[in-house]
């Protein structure tokens, strides 16, 4: 069994930044006042990123036109989506599980500002996802 955890220098980092985020602002402010102050704290650890960084999804072999946003996209491989609600939902991972299928992505950051504690989960591609019912 292979005990390796998916980009772990990298993920650390992006956690510990989103730490120190949440350390300085706590909870209650909007998501785009987080990616805010992410964004800032990426430049300070020199964490490479993109922002707003747009992704295409493929239906059956076909580019459609519509595509979708990431809030961040850290490393050139690890997807980086943030929250500031009261929980995480299983909508929240399937959107980040969302994005790794339509990506050549294997590892997404769910963050969560919006308690006082910071949540964050790993996602991975390979792990099956099942919706709550």
């Amino acid at each position: 069994m292979n005990h390796d955890i998916v980009y772990k220098e990298e993920s650390y980092k992006i956690i510990g930044a989103a730490m120190e985020v949440h350390k300085e602002l706590g909870c209650g402010f909007t998501e785009p006042v987080y990616q805010d102050a992410i964004e800032y704290e990426f430049q300070l650890r020199q964490i490479p990123y993109k922002r707003e960084f747009p992704m295409t999804v493929s239906y059956k072999g076909k580019q459609l036109e519509k595509s979708f946003r990431l809030d961040f996209f850290c490393y050139d491989k690890i997807i980086v989506e943030l929250k500031a609600v009261q929980a995480i939902t299983n909508e929240h991972y399937l959107q980040v599980y969302n994005y790794l299928k339509a990506s050549d992505c294997d590892l997404g950051l769910l963050i969560n500002f919006g308690n006082a504690s910071l949540e964050y989960e790993r996602i991975l591609k390979k792990q099956l996802w099942t919706a709550k019912h």
